[in-house]
């Protein structure tokens, strides 16, 4: 790691100049935060663990034609990806309301949605990721209309998949986080899948119980989030090799 060019550090991963012109090596942490940095702490292989889940999810993703920036995994905590040039957006998708949703609409925690909710919020801490409307975008320049257009169409699909695909496993997804960049080839623009698709940036509930299995138990205070992110993985089928040894270890837990 001392020897790449280290180009970006974010709260839940590092990039580091790739191999070769085009890529980038995407590291994964072990740090968590909750609300915009006021809370972090330390989840002890969490890094290990969302780098295998959002691989597996990448490439399941991929098989469907959902065009990403993942190339493939390089080890435990780093997977080759494409450079691409992120939107300043979040693309949320809701399908039972949780979280900002239930508090600012008064709905109680668990409600099913009677469809699937679309929302953008802005890309930047120190306004707090303000939610947008598709106007403030295109007016703003963070998107054109038709880039809007392929990342809601993108966006549905991916919902649509990842539900029936946690579904087989015993879990709701109820809520996630997606983002998206723009991939130049030559003069060519093509809107791609990027970041990760983690416990990170989804609310996964278990089906029978709705305990969470996601980042929630790290920000409401439940504890055992790695064995939480791990539930999810071993549903998956992608438990890391050497099971709780090799890199998961790391500093210990704490807020």
């Amino acid at each position: 790691m001392a020897r790449r060019r280290q180009l970006y550090e974010g709260k839940a991963k590092i990039l580091f100049e790739g191999p070769e012109p085009g890529t980038l090596v995407q590291y994964f942490k072990d740090d968590a935060t909750a609300g915009n940095g006021a809370k972090s702490g330390v989840i002890t292989g969490k890094g290990v663990l969302n780098n295998r889940i959002s691989e597996h999810l990448m490439l399941r993703l991929q098989e469907i034609g959902i065009p990403t920036h993942f190339i493939r995994r390089i080890n435990m905590r780093e997977q080759l990806v494409k450079e691409v040039e992120i939107i300043p957006l979040e693309v949320v998708v809701r399908n039972i309301a949780a979280g900002s949703i239930a508090k600012r609409f008064g709905i109680e925690e668990g409600t099913r949605l009677p469809r699937s909710i679309v929302e953008f919020y802005y890309k930047n801490d120190e306004l707090n990721d303000p939610m947008v409307s598709e106007d403030h975008i295109i007016a703003f320049g963070w998107a054109c209309p038709h880039d809007l257009e392929d990342m809601t169409s993108m966006a549905m699909r991916v919902n649509d998949f990842l539900c029936g695909l946690f579904s087989g496993i015993g879990i709701q997804l109820v809520d996630f986080k997606l983002e998206f960049g723009r991939l130049w080839e030559g003069d060519d623009m093509r809107i791609v899948l990027a970041d990760e698709i983690s416990p990170d940036n989804c609310r996964l509930w278990d089906n029978q119980t709705n305990e969470k299995l996601d980042k929630d138990r790290f920000r409401r205070d439940l504890g055992n989030v790695r064995e939480a992110y791990q539930e999810v993985a071993r549903r998956l089928g992608i438990l890391p090799e050497a099971g709780n040894g090799g890199d998961m270890k790391g500093p210990e837990t704490m807020q």
